[in-house]
Order: structure tokens, then sequence, then C-alpha cells
């Protein structure tokens, strides 16, 4: 009876997954999510509603002078104090910059993309758009922070090209305290996949005196 082979290394690699971990993250793209569009529903309803409103109230009236009936009062008052006020007259100027102020408005809801609480990530899938809010990134950096030897308190204000850590150090050196913050905030900035990472500003200073 012949007595059993030891195994030979191939040199073939190892069935996938079995040295990796599974629970890995993937590695993220170096392509970014872009901002992200805001529907802006409630804007452009007000505007499709006003605009359906003033359209079906001058359809009827353009119908019933047609049908050889008197126009609305409101469109007679209208065209007589349209024709009779100056253009310097102070209503005309304000209502003229009333309605420049609404339609800038309006270009610029149309022009910006809006949720700005919504910090875009690096893409882990071309496929996937990946975003983080603005308060989850501020609270991640704030328990960071209070991680540091030393730190009593944190307050992070989180924007898009800036995070402003102010912490509160009851010991040890204020620089020491500073440079640490910088460390572990810096990887944590790395950490958040942001694919536009902002600016770190870090102040420490001593809690005041009660009373």
């Amino acid at each position: 009876m012949s007595e059993p082979r030891p195994a030979e290394d191939t040199g073939r690699p190892s069935a996938p997954g079995l040295d990796e971990d599974p629970a890995a993250p993937p590695p993220l793209l170096d392509r970014s999510s872009g901002r992200f569009w805001s529907p802006r529903r409630i804007p452009a309803g007000v505007v499709a509603l006003l605009l359906l409103a003033g359209a079906g109230v001058l359809l009827y009236d353009v119908v019933a002078v047609r049908a050889h009936r008197p126009a609305m009062h409101w469109r007679r008052a209208l065209a007589r104090q349209l024709a009779e006020r100056p253009l310097d007259d102070v209503w005309v100027l304000t209502g003229a910059g009333v309605a420049a102020a609404l339609g800038l408005w309006l270009i610029v809801l149309a022009v910006t993309p809006g949720l700005r609480g919504l910090l875009p990530m690096r893409r882990p899938h071309p496929d996937v758009r990946a975003g983080l809010r603005r308060e989850a990134a501020a609270s991640v950096l704030r328990d960071r922070a209070l991680e540091v030897s030393g730190v009593r308190e944190a307050r992070v204000r989180m924007r898009r090209r800036r995070a402003r850590v102010r912490a509160l150090a009851h010991f040890r050196d204020l620089d020491e305290v500073r440079a640490d913050l910088d460390t572990v905030l810096g990887e944590a900035v790395s950490g958040l996949g942001l694919s536009r990472p902002p600016a770190l500003s870090v102040a420490v200073r001593r809690p005041g005196r009660k009373g």
C-alpha cells in the first residue's frame, strides 16, 4: 500500500477570497461624484401655479373681449396706470425692481446645483454616486477630536471647502494638543472619502474661568 504523497506547491494563486478580507470596502476611484442638484420643487411649483393662474385669467379676459363684453376692471385700471404714470415714478421703479429681483432669483436657482449640505464623495464604482451629509462629516471629526488626550470639548463647523475645529484643552501643552489634532483630524478627513477634502483650521484654547 503506497503512502500518501505530500501536497506540492504548484505556484498558482490561491482561490480568490480566501486570503482577502471579504468585509474590506472596495477601493475608491479618482473620479468625483460631482455636485448633487436640488430638484427645486417648491420654487418650480410656485412659478408654475402663478403662470397658470395668470394665463387663465388673461385668456378669460381676452375671450370676453372677443365676445363683445367689457374687459375686466383690473386690466383697464392697469392699462390706464401704465399709460399715465411716467417711467421715473416710484411705483414703476419699485415694481420693476421687484420683477428684476424675482427673475434674478429664478436664474440663480436654475444655474446653481443647491444641496450645499451634501458633500460629494469619490466613487466606489463608475455607476455609483455617493455623498456625505455635512452634519455627519462634522460628527465624525468631532468624535475623532475628542479621542485626543487633553481635549475636553470640541466644536466643528463644516463647510464645503473648510472645516473649522475649536477645541478646549484642560491639560497638556496647547501646542502638543494642536499637533495631535492636526494629525488625527487630517487622517479623519482623508478617511471620509470626499472628492474635495476640506482644508483644516484647528484652534485650541483653555476653558474660561468660572465666576
